[in-house]
């Protein structure tokens, strides 16, 4: 029996190496292609500061520099038009990112007792 299951082990061995040989004749000159499969970049969201009668200025750029990391120039420039025109971009965000801002906005505002106001929209 031994020297049965020797031959049977042999033949499947001739077999792969046939098998192998073919394959590689196929293979040549062939080019292999992979499908990626493309990744969507997410949705970007505007998160905006309302204008109200009662935050001071200098609160809206101080939460413009610290939660939106503007420099002092640019957080003026955006305080002034939610000041003047009644709203302004904060910033552009990924959905989570916007929603964490916004609920940052909040809650340091309401920790200084004032009601700033902060939104998001689909950009």
């Amino acid at each position: 029996m031994a020297a049965g299951e020797t031959k049977y082990q042999l033949r499947t061995i001739r077999e792969e190496k046939s098998a192998m040989a073919v394959t590689e004749k196929n293979r040549e000159g062939a080019v292999v292609t992979e499908k990626r499969q493309k990744t969507r970049k997410p949705p970007m969201y505007n998160v905006l500061l309302h204008n109200d009668d009662y935050t001071a200025m200098d609160f809206v750029v101080m939460v413009l520099e610290r939660i939106f990391h503007k420099s002092a120039e640019e957080a003026t420039r955006i305080m002034l038009n939610v000041h003047e025109q009644g709203l302004g971009v904060a910033g552009i965000y990924p959905r989570d990112v916007a929603e964490t801002k916004v609920v940052l906005v909040h809650d340091l505002a309401r920790r200084n007792e004032y009601p700033l106001r902060c939104s998001l929209e689909k950009g």
